[in-house]
């Protein structure tokens, strides 16, 4: 199976996000990658919590989703729309951060929202509470594609290494972590984590980023890290897209999930303990 990881530098409009998106996936497509994925925050991405609310819309009228749904039907591929902001019914008005599986025939195949919310201090200007925005999912979710068993994830959630395993425990063979990369927290940590992560349960990790400066109106803007990964279940770095917008290809022998399990059984190897 060949993948490809779409690398994006949206801004806070949509409408302007949409057509680079549908090219570049159009791109991969045509480069022979049944297997094509986007970042988190593919819509838009923005702080401004007034300006989401303007932007944004419920799941069944989002012109990202739409488009991206008839393009994976189109070209009759496997696409994970890495995220979206989607408005919600909730009573507190958060959004949800949801990720999605369109399936060859364009329909939706899986939807994970993101669990673990982004609230941190990276430093004394880049202070973060993504939770007073959206609202956190509860459910881990493995998505069956027919050519390989996919666990899904965003961004922070690849921190929490409990989930990975959860996942790849009942079968994935591939897991998607679509981000958002903070550059700082990026460049600090982002390869290791990934990399462990295929490492400790023998999946293949496909991590499709967003990179540059992200100007949003009424804000600051943000910057990202960029450097959209594909990791090996061995823990080999198998393609790094670097900081520039674009398409990264790459070819998965998914009998390297056997074959690095088999060397290092670690998921059959769990043991009950006491403590602390």
């Amino acid at each position: 199976m060949r993948a490809g990881l779409v690398q994006l530098n949206v801004g806070d409009d949509p409408a302007a996000n949409l057509p680079v998106t549908v090219d570049l996936v159009r791109r991969a497509a045509a480069a022979g990658a049944g297997f094509v994925l986007t970042p988190e925050c593919t819509n838009a991405l923005s702080g401004n919590r007034a300006h989401q609310k303007a932007v944004l819309r419920h799941e069944e009228d989002d012109a990202t989703l739409s488009a991206l749904r008839d393009e994976a039907a189109r070209a009759g591929i496997w696409l994970l729309i890495g995220s979206i902001g989607v408005l919600t019914h909730d009573a507190d008005g958060r959004f949800a951060n949801r990720s999605f599986l369109i399936a060859p025939s364009g329909e939706i195949a899986a939807r994970y929202d993101k669990i673990h919310m982004f609230d941190v201090n990276v430093s004394e200007t880049e202070i973060y509470r993504e939770s007073s925005a959206y609202r956190p999912g509860a459910a881990a979710v493995l998505a069956d594609a027919g050519f390989a068993k996919i666990g899904m994830s965003v961004c922070y959630d690849l921190r929490f290494p409990h989930l990975f395993r959860r996942l790849a425990q009942a079968g994935a063979q591939i897991l998607t972590v679509p981000a958002a990369f903070n550059h700082i927290t990026g460049a600090a940590h982002w390869e290791v984590l990934l990399r462990a992560r295929a490492i400790e349960t023998g999946c293949f990790v496909l991590a499709s980023a967003q990179t540059g400066f992200h100007a949003e109106t009424g804000g600051k803007g943000r910057r990202t890290y960029g450097h959209s990964l594909a990791i090996a279940p061995w823990g080999e770095v198998l393609a790094d897209a670097g900081t520039e917008p674009g398409v990264t290809l790459v070819d998965l022998d998914l009998a390297e999930v056997a074959r690095a399990r088999g060397r290092v059984p670690s998921l059959s190897h769990d043991r009950e303990f006491a403590g602390p």
